[in-house]
């Protein structure tokens, strides 16, 4: 098939000098901004306490992993001439059961996680309101900017709060001077008694989860349509998780430098537990710049799914009704998408009003056993899920030769899903211990 005869307009567009190819990047900021969430922060830095700089390696290689797949899930939008949801519509309608059971429980509860987390660093800037009540403005917030927004406004703001994370949580770790001969030895792969649960977080856990799945749709609404866009998506991505990298490192450095060898309160919360540490430390400026960065890192992540998510269940909704597929129906995939699915869709804007208002229940409530169990559940089967469906589409027939795996992407997304899988393992045992 060919995917160069679509959408000709826009594939003139393609930039061909790095200056044109720089103002074009923006998906891969979207996708890594929107997966490295306060958690993430929270378990890097964690670690950084506890071992110092002896897994930065393990950093380092989860970003690479986190470019594999990336990578590949754009690379199927732009030479398949299909949406993700629709690849795997391929495979069977059991995977859309799947998908459709973890988007909607992982809704409920990631919408309430994102809400707490974004009101915690404002409660602590301005107490007079609580935690609650500051979460549900910052839902409401992302909840109109998203209705209201298109994916160009959404990317500008996604951009300007990546910077604040840059100067904020960047600074810090200049702040706290690290030290650059013990973090050179970090590079070296080791193991320290403990570490492999600590090991396998920030391989595989830093950075990604269902919004991974979000980057081609991210890719397809900036108006990439075909192969001729993969060089400009690679630099994207690339981009995208280097960022991410940074920003993982610089907790890293904090959590080595300034936390060595102390408990720290895990959840969101632990972050409040830095910034007050600043306080001591270099006084009390040095915690306002924090708890802004601390937002800014809750918020993007908040925007981001509000948006990115949506639009997979918009496009889960389509292909669930649409036909079993049939040979010579793909390259007429995104045309389908454009018009049924999309930022105006119904379907997309149901989901978002799931994600924003059922899940303030729970920031009055304490969360249902049940609900904690099967959001466990599922979340930890996705991210191996992910990769292994990856291998299987992109060494088919369904993708035009340029856009099928070498053996450099099927090696490291092999990786990724046995790791994964060890993970999902882990995280199962742990759930019903």
């Amino acid at each position: 098939m060919s995917n160069d005869t679509h959408h000709g307009d826009v594939v003139e567009d393609v930039p061909v000098t790095w200056k044109a190819r720089i103002r074009q990047i923006g998906p891969g900021i979207m996708a890594a901004a929107t997966g490295v969430g306060a958690g993430d922060l929270v378990a890097t830095m964690v670690a950084g306490s506890r071992y110092g700089y002896t897994l930065l390696w393990a950093v380092i290689l989860g970003t690479v992993f986190k470019l594999a797949l990336g990578e590949a899930v754009g690379r199927w939008h732009l030479t398949s001439g299909q949406t993700l949801l629709a690849g795997w519509r391929t495979l069977g309608r059991w995977v859309l059961v799947y998908f459709g059971a973890y988007a909607v429980v992982w809704g409920f509860v990631y919408g309430a996680t994102a809400m707490s987390a974004s009101g915690l660093p404002l409660n602590a800037l301005i107490p007079g309101l609580s935690v609650r009540y500051w979460a549900i403005i910052c839902g409401v917030l992302g909840f109109v900017l998203v209705w209201f927004g298109r994916y160009a406004v959404i990317e500008k703001i996604m951009t300007v709060f990546v910077g604040i994370m840059f100067v904020t949580v960047v600074g810090t770790a200049v702040l706290v001077t690290p030290n650059l001969f013990d973090a050179s030895k970090g590079l070296v792969p080791r193991l320290p008694d403990g570490s492999l649960v600590y090991v396998l977080g920030l391989v595989g856990g830093v950075g990604g989860t269902i919004t991974m799945a979000a980057y081609g749709y991210w890719a397809l609404a900036k108006g990439w349509r075909s192969s001729r866009w993969l060089p400009m998506l690679r630099l994207d991505n690339a981009a995208g998780y280097v960022t991410t990298g940074v920003f993982v490192v610089a907790m890293l450095i904090v959590g080595s430098e300034l936390l060595l060898n102390q408990e720290i309160v895990t959840g969101d919360a632990g972050l409040l537990m830095l910034g007050d540490r600043l306080a001591e430390d270099y006084g009390h400026w040095a915690r306002i710049p924090f708890l802004v960065g601390f937002f800014a890192v809750s918020f993007t992540s908040l925007i981001g799914v509000w948006n990115g998510v949506s639009l997979l269940f918009a496009d889960w909704w389509r292909t669930w009704r649409l036909p079993a597929y049939r040979k010579g129906e793909a390259e007429a995939d995104l045309q389908d998408y454009e018009r049924k699915a999309g930022e105006r869709s119904p379907v997309f804007r149901a989901y978002l009003v799931w994600l924003t208002f059922p899940p303030m229940m729970l920031l009055f409530l304490d969360r249902p056993f049940q609900l904690t169990v099967a959001y466990g559940v599922l979340g930890a089967l996705f991210m191996p899920f992910l990769a292994g469906t990856l291998l299987v589409l992109l060494n088919s027939r369904r993708v035009s030769p340029e856009g099928r795996s070498r053996w450099v992407s099927n090696t490291l997304l092999t990786v990724c899903l046995l790791l994964f899988a060890t993970l999902a393992v882990h995280e199962l045992i742990d759930l019903f211990d």
